[in-house]
């Protein structure tokens, strides 16, 4: 017996389960010649064919491969009674391709095979159909020619074309049997012209070429591209698999058609048939839109009794396959075969909708109905979306930071955003980068467009945790704030021009562009709340306001893991207390602007404590360093250097006794003027040049590594004792009302017990204080970020002073990697994952090995000092599948991620509890 490996398996002999060793499509062809479908005989050469095939440095089959192709052939002649190459009773064959996951059109087919000048004529003979046989000899051999021979298309459609023309024909129906032996005869002049050889006559030979060509195709540029825009990896799917079926034709005549199906509507999963299919044609007719196919409910009344048929199949394959099928038949002379069947590809509501009612119907149950749609695809629904059918040409590419679109006018500045949002007009903040200053534009702006950053930079987190769209690090855009313009190669984009950004995947369109609405369906209600019922962790959204916790309830979150309390000193508002508070020289004047700011975060933390009852609420005190409340020096710079000239331009007009001009030399002091807000220029440039004096004083070398988090709450308590008491007195004030209120008292930024001990000294003396003023007693806990490798190191200690843990995975994983988020995304990061140094952006999807083994053995060395210890985590990551599948895995109680991205986590987590027993990641 030979130790070769089996390369070919016929249809009655393949395992229809077997998708990585016959392909997708090999291993269904297989699956409905067993369930006895009315399939053309054939058989499929395996990947491990193709494998070897490739692995080959002279690009050799393997050996005997085709000796057992030829055994098959005769097989295949034997279940027909035709003979391959026979010039009486010809047998044709396609050859087409079939990873094992569908990867429609991006590898080669070739149909027809077999035909040459002997065996046309016995075809012409066979069938008494010149029109038709010269017609698949035509279309063999420009096929051949594309697919074996690299044959340019366009030389055969030149050719083609001119024939067409010459005898007035629309489409290749109008053409009769001697124009396409004519077709066929420049096609083989064209092959000859350009191989300098004459097309094969061998029809083994011709299988041979063709079998190489679709091997081939698995490393050709689109299916390379395929891959790696769906992340297939070779362990989900490796080489191709080749099927040589037995040729039958749609294109016989007026009873014989083509077409494609799906067993419900791939765009709304409506449970009917639907499809389209064309009359006398092959089925790359249908595909490649050569004609306008008809719908195929017309099949009712032109072959009703094909359409029965057609009823009882689509019937079949789901009972059998358990999914929404796409599937491809031809009508042969009235008789009815099912050439391939596949999983249909449809968009997010249609697949929502199909889970519930397949599941309600008895055909699959919830875990099936769960486990069939990936959690990402809910994004589609979630968020608005440019119109599939646009067609636009992309201006300029940056990050997808923040997925949905928008279009709207361009404004450069925060205010102005504002300003134009209050008067109904719809606007887009394009920006170099933003800061927390900037945030009353993100609230008014459609979406935000920014030249410099990531897709973790402040732009991206406050667009995702808003649900705006946003595209960052759009290099190829020069942004001039001053100049009020945007420069993108030649283009020159002005405020108030419209464009359109598009989230999801990074690209900016000039002018508007056609959109979709999201929906948020009742079906999508049910298949998350069967999603609840089966997940282990919990799911909390990151919110900020009453008004995002109210949009976290809608989109299911179960409570809010990240309360950024900086958020909230943003307020247009708040923001001049709170440099009130920074520029203060004294611990009594910060204090004075700290007593301002109480009751406005009192109320904020009150309002929130409300949306929320009873759902726990995570409030992180002050992180950012606070230099970040301030305008940025070089434009402070710029409006100092305009109220010197104010002043200037004033005192010379005053001699004069004349007017500030609005328009000319004098329009810059005249902006300036308009700023002041009933402020002296002196007043103004006072404040102004204290800013600058403060920005220069705090200015730090590295920020992110600097004076931020528990640091600044250590060096200025009194900060954080407001934020501490504004939490506990609206905690209060809930109780005093009866509502109940689970509120979390979180401090970032932490390295050592002792930083805790020290704030925990503020929360028990304040918390008292609050207690017996309001005569109630106020339920609080008490944690820490964890987002400081040093931290992870000590959880055990920590763990003795802390009751839970969240995890800060933008900073553990900057901290880890030592990277610079926006320098590696914008630098390095791509190149590290096309040449495969790092899978994924680790900012994006969480370092299992690396960060994900530091936050194992935190949650490890954390529980043994607290065995009842609460972790959870609230970086980006926590709104990723795979990073959540990992958060299970070690045990943690919840993730919190972006509102919008809460379904997606809450489906993501019913995934980790179904496939649990299915993870690595070592």
């Amino acid at each position: 017996m030979s130790d070769r490996p089996k390369y070919v398996y016929d249809f009655e002999e393949g395992d229809g389960g077997d998708k990585r060793l016959l392909g997708g499509k090999g291993a269904n062809l297989c699956e409905m010649t067993r369930i006895g479908l009315n399939v053309p005989p054939g058989f499929v050469i395996t990947t491990e064919a193709c494998l070897a095939y490739l692995a080959d440095p002279e690009r050799r089959l393997p050996p005997g491969l085709m000796d057992e192709v030829r055994e098959h052939i005769r097989r295949l002649e034997a279940k027909t009674g035709k003979g391959f190459g026979d010039p009486a009773n010809p047998l044709l064959v396609s050859v087409r391709s079939g990873s094992a996951i569908s990867m429609p059109g991006m590898m080669d087919t070739i149909l027809n095979l077999g035909l040459n000048a002997e065996t046309l004529q016995g075809l012409i003979r066979q069938t008494g159909n010149p029109r038709f046989a010269y017609d698949a000899w035509r279309r063999f051999i420009q096929l051949f020619g594309k697919v074996a021979l690299k044959v340019p298309d366009e030389l055969f459609d030149e050719r083609f074309e001119a024939i067409k023309a010459r005898v007035g024909a629309r489409s290749d129906l109008d053409l009769g049997a001697d124009e396409l032996a004519e077709a066929a005869e420049a096609f083989l002049e064209v092959v000859r012209a350009h191989t300098g050889r004459p097309f094969p006559a061998d029809v083994h030979a011709q299988l041979e070429a063709a079998v190489r060509a679709v091997f081939d195709s698995w490393m050709g540029k689109r299916a390379v591209d395929y891959r790696r825009e769906f992340h297939i990896t070779p362990d989900i799917a490796n080489g191709t698999a080749v099927n040589v079926v037995a040729m039958v034709f749609g294109n016989m005549g007026e009873d014989s058609c083509t077409g494609v199906a799906f067993t419900r509507d791939p765009a709304t999963g409506e449970n009917r048939l639907f499809g389209e299919y064309l009359v006398n044609a092959q089925g790359e007719d249908v595909v490649a839109g050569i004609r306008t196919p008809k719908p195929i409910q017309e099949m009712a009344q032109e072959m009703p009794d094909i359409y029965r048929q057609l009823l009882e199949l689509r019937e079949r394959l789901e009972r059998h396959y358990r999914e929404v099928q796409d599937f491809e038949f031809t009508v042969e002379r009235g008789v009815l075969y099912c050439l391939q069947t596949r999983n249909g590809k449809m968009n997010a509501p249609a697949m929502v909708r199909t889970s519930v009612e397949m599941e309600r119907e008895g055909l699959i149950d919830r875990r099936q109905a769960l486990l069939r749609i990936r959690p990402e695809h809910l994004e589609q629904l979630l968020f608005p979306r440019l119109d599939p059918g646009f067609r636009g040409r992309p201006l300029a590419t940056g990050l997808p930071a923040s997925p949905g679109a928008a279009s709207g006018r361009i404004v450069f500045d925060a205010d102005t955003a504002e300003a134009r949002g209050r008067l109904g007009e719809k606007v887009i903040l394009v920006r170099v980068e933003t800061k927390p200053e900037d945030i009353h534009g993100f609230f008014a702006a459609q979406g935000i467009l920014t030249s410099r950053g990531g897709k973790t930079s402040h732009a991206a987190v406050v667009a995702r945790g808003m649900g705006k769209p946003c595209v960052a690090g759009a290099e190829g855009i020069r942004v001039d704030e001053a100049a009020r313009v945007a420069v993108v190669g030649e283009t020159v984009l002005r405020e108030g021009d419209v464009i359109t950004i598009d989230g999801s995947t990074g690209h900016v369109y000039a002018g508007e562009a056609p959109m979709v609405e999201p929906e948020f369906t009742g079906d999508l209600a049910t298949l998350l709340g069967w999603a609840d019922e089966v997940a282990r962790l919990g799911v909390r959204a990151n919110a900020d306001t009453p008004a995002d916790a109210e949009r976290a309830l809608r989109f299911g979150a179960q409570g809010i893991g990240l309360c950024r309390t900086e958020r909230m000193f943003n307020d247009p508002a708040r923001l001049p207390v709170v440099v009130d508070m920074i520029l203060a020289e004294t611990p009594e004047a910060r204090a004075a602007a700290l007593e301002r700011l109480l009751p406005m975060q009192r109320e904020d933390f009150y309002r929130i404590f409300k949306v929320m009852a009873p759902r726990p609420v995570t409030v992180r005190l002050l992180d950012p360093p606070i230099h970040e409340f301030l305008p940025r020096e070089e434009e402070l710079v710029r409006e100092i250097e305009a109220l010197r000239h104010l002043r200037e331009t004033l005192a010379g007009l005053a001699v004069l006794g004349q007017a500030l001009p609005a328009e000319g030399a004098g329009a810059e002091a005249a902006r300036a003027l308009a700023s002041l807000q009933g402020q002296t220029v002196e007043q103004a440039l006072a404040r102004k040049e204290g800013m600058l004096a403060k920005v220069r004083e705090l200015r730090e070398v590295n920020p992110m590594l600097g004076h931020r988090g528990v640091r600044l709450g250590i060096t200025y308590p009194e900060i954080y004792r407001m934020q501490i008491r504004a939490v506990l007195e609206a905690a209060a004030r809930c109780v005093q009302e009866g509502i109940a209120v689970d509120p979390e008292i979180m401090v970032p930024q932490v390295c050592t017990a002792k930083e805790l001990e020290y704030v925990r000294a503020y929360v028990d003396e304040i918390h008292a204080e609050v207690e017996r003023e309001a005569g109630v007693k106020v339920p609080f806990r008490f944690g820490t970020m964890i987002e400081v490798v040093r931290a992870c190191m000590r959880a055990g200690r920590l763990a003795e002073v802390a009751e839970f843990f969240s995890f800060g995975t933008n900073d553990l994983s900057q901290a880890t990697f030592s990277f610079s988020r926006e320098d590696a995304e914008n630098k390095f990061l791509p190149l590290y994952n096309e040449k495969g140094i790092l899978q994924d952006n680790p900012f994006e999807v969480l370092d299992v090995h690396g960060v994900g083994r530091l936050m194992q053995i935190t949650v490890e060395w954390g529980r043994r000092s607290r065995p009842d210890l609460k972790v959870g985590i609230c970086g980006e990551q926590g709104g990723h599948p795979e990073s959540i599948r990992f958060c299970h895995h070690i045990g943690l109680d919840y993730v919190s991620c972006s509102a919008p991205r809460v379904p997606i986590a809450r489906l993501a987590a019913a995934h980790a509890r179904l496939r649990e027993d299915e993870y690595r990641f070592d």
